[in-house]
């Protein structure tokens, strides 16, 4: 299968990674940084690079698009041309939008575009820390539109298992920027806003234990991705934000009445949720 990559960050890099040690050879990669190209050739990730893709995008049976949810229309509409009857197009994009009703009309006749999302990633940026270990075991979402053909929804589900996803699931592009807004954007919102609250004049990282290190690890963050993602998806974020800050208000009540019911009431609810977490692990995939 010929495979093109657009955008070799980490996140394209990883499924160049991943592909290519699941036995997928012809694995094409396209970035506008000529570095990045040579050192995606040099690891191995991709078999060959372009600065443009356009060559590569007429023989592509697939393309992953691993670029900025708001380039997606421009880039569409610059090489729609290229892409022959039968290529599907997929995205990484952690918010799906409007695009699923903007980005179709924009194709030619005969091109498929399935929304993806791989529920995985790392707070680093670039090709130097592209892994396919990132992969191994994660979530990886579907978002179908009536457009795609099951076919193409099995093509990138079946990619997606042989990069080492666990779970594929499938779900509607706007019940994904809901979810994604409470289990991606606002565990951001809450890493950024507790390393932000601390004491400046603290030695932090002489004090701190594997609690904090663990709850800000995600606070190193790509502020121009991660604005756009906050941005896209306001409405849904506040909401999730909202519900946080009542939970918070909760505990926050049980401190000033010293109550200690309160307190243990709301701990044995989040014990019991997250060990539920724990256990859907083990659980056959779908």
């Amino acid at each position: 299968m010929n495979i093109v990559i657009v955008g070799l960050g980490v996140i394209g890099g990883s499924i160049g990674l991943a592909l290519r040690r699941a036995g997928y050879k012809e694995v094409f990669g396209v970035d506008a940084d000529p570095h990045t190209l040579q050192k995606a050739e040099k690891l191995g990730i991709i078999q060959k690079g372009s600065r443009d893709g356009k060559e590569l995008f007429q023989k592509a049976q697939l393309v992953y698009l691993c670029i900025y949810p708001r380039a997606l229309p421009a880039f569409i509409r610059e090489n729609a041309g290229f892409f022959r009857p039968g290529t599907v197009l997929t995205d990484v994009s952690g918010i799906k939008g409007d695009m699923p009703e903007a980005l179709p009309p924009l194709l030619p006749k005969g091109v498929d575009f399935v929304f993806g999302h791989p529920m995985a990633g790392r707070e680093k940026r670039g090709i130097d820390f592209a892994s396919a270990d990132v992969f191994h075991g994660a979530n990886y979402l579907i978002a179908p539109i009536p457009r795609n053909t099951e076919e193409h929804l099995l093509l990138v589900e079946g990619l997606a298992r042989d990069m080492g996803f666990g779970r594929i699931s499938r779900i509607s592009p706007g019940e994904h920027d809901q979810f994604v807004a409470y289990t991606s954007q606002l565990p951001h919102a809450i890493a950024v806003a507790l390393v932000n609250s601390g004491d400046p004049r603290q030695d932090t990282a002489a004090l701190i234990g594997d609690s904090y290190r663990d709850l800000t690890r995600i606070a190193k963050i790509n502020a121009g991705l991660w604005s756009e993602l906050f941005l896209e998806n306001r409405e849904n974020l506040m909401a999730a934000v909202v519900r946080f800050e009542l939970e918070l208000d909760r505990i926050k009540a049980a401190l000033e009445q010293c109550d200690t019911a309160a307190l243990m009431d709301r701990f044995a609810e989040s014990t019991c949720r997250r060990e539920a977490l724990d256990g859907a692990k083990f659980k056959q995939p779908k």
